[in-house]
């Protein structure tokens, strides 16, 4: 993706001032809300399994892989961020992610995540889905 292109998380800036600077490894996400915004682009580019794996907490992603992780199976469109908090180096994100799918047509996921800082990095912990 071009770095001018608007952001796929919605962000109003473009993907180099966003999620881009994550997902090249250049930057660190200082919030918990960055790093789910970057994790989301991250699966809607699809190709990003490695970024994904180095911000996924470590006890949490046993049995998933890069290779995995970079394949797109859906179509994510829009992202909703719904609320957001941070207390210390722990944090929480909901957020609604639309999303197409060939076979099944327009679903969305709503989640509800945690995150954790650890040696300076925030990291994916898992997320309450419904």
């Amino acid at each position: 993706m071009n770095a001018q292109s608007p952001c796929p998380c919605g962000n109003p800036k473009t993907f180099g001032q966003c999620c881009g600077r994550f997902l090249d490894g250049g930057q660190l996400a200082k919030t918990p809300e960055q790093l789910m915004r970057s994790r989301y682009s991250a699966y809607a580019l699809g190709g990003y399994g490695d970024y994904l794996m180095r911000t996924w907490f470590p006890a949490t992603a046993q049995g998933l892989d890069a290779a995995s992780l970079s394949q797109r199976s859906l179509d994510w469109y829009r992202l909703e961020v719904l609320g957001k908090s941070q207390q210390g180096d722990k944090g929480t994100v909901e957020f609604r992610a639309y999303y197409h799918q060939d076979d099944a047509g327009d679903g969305v996921m709503h989640e509800l995540s945690s995150f954790v800082r650890a040696g300076g990095r925030w990291l994916y912990v898992g997320g309450e889905v419904s």
